[in-house]
């Protein structure tokens, strides 16, 4: 990773995914770099600290997403198992059109995502469950247009964790590394089960030789039946 200005960094690698950021984003992310080096001293937010890193590693990865799928105007998109808010804050940062949810199971980290969203000026919804408990939920089930997750289980078992809360028509946007193809083959049955199937799959090279990452992205055909997802903990310890 070259050492510089790292808002540079940022701008070039947005940049090589032909993604061009404004002064405005720049500053979005400048505050958003300084809330999570703040809170990652106090509760485990993210191993990677370095501003460089950051910035190619969570922002640039992140960000990737809106190259993935077309992500539509005003669309409802929940980040699941959003932990530090990637990729769900850095799409808002772009999008601010979106109807952000961010979802995730550790209480702290919730309080984390509410604090750093209202001092962005990002009007995010923020939700404290098992994305097991909250595919079951009324309110949220199937009623979302994308579904995005960031490093946070297998691709079957995240199926199972994401596809129930998206609407017919809806994506599921899969961040994986460069072993996505290998997971894309194991989940074809739980996919299929789970009403949906692999619309494509987006590659992309990180830069500065920060490695090959991939977007699976799964469509959501018919319902998912009312059994999925399963009680919590349960896709984790039985993948379908």
């Amino acid at each position: 990773m070259p050492e510089g200005d790292w808002r540079s960094i940022l701008s070039s690698g947005a940049a090589a995914l032909g993604i061009a950021l404004e002064s405005g984003h720049l500053a979005a992310f400048e505050a958003y770099r300084r809330e999570i080096l703040e809170w990652n001293q106090r509760i485990n937010l993210t191993a990677i600290t370095g501003d460089e890193e950051i910035a190619v590693k969570h922002f640039v990865d992140s960000i990737a997403c809106l190259k993935a799928a077309e992500i539509p105007p005003r669309a409802r998109l929940v980040d699941v198992g959003s932990g530090a808010g990637f990729p769900g804050i850095p799409l808002a940062i772009l999008r601010p059109d979106l109807d952000l949810w961010l979802l995730d199971a550790t209480r702290k980290k919730v309080e984390f995502l509410r604090h750093v969203t209202a001092a962005l000026g990002i009007a995010a919804h923020t939700v404290w469950a098992r994305a097991e408990d909250a595919g079951q939920r009324k309110d949220l089930r199937e009623r979302f247009d994308v579904a995005t997750a960031r490093a946070v289980a297998p691709l079957g078992i995240l199926a199972e964790y994401c596809l129930p809360l998206c609407r017919v028509g809806g994506r599921v946007l899969a961040m994986k590394g460069r072993y996505a193809s290998a997971e894309v083959g194991a989940a074809m049955r739980a996919v299929r089960l789970l009403g949906g199937r692999v619309e494509s799959v987006y590659e992309y090279e990180l830069p500065f030789g920060a490695g090959t990452r991939a977007i699976p992205v799964i469509v959501k055909d018919k319902p998912t039946p009312r059994a999925y997802p399963r009680n919590a903990g349960t896709p984790a310890k039985k993948p379908l």
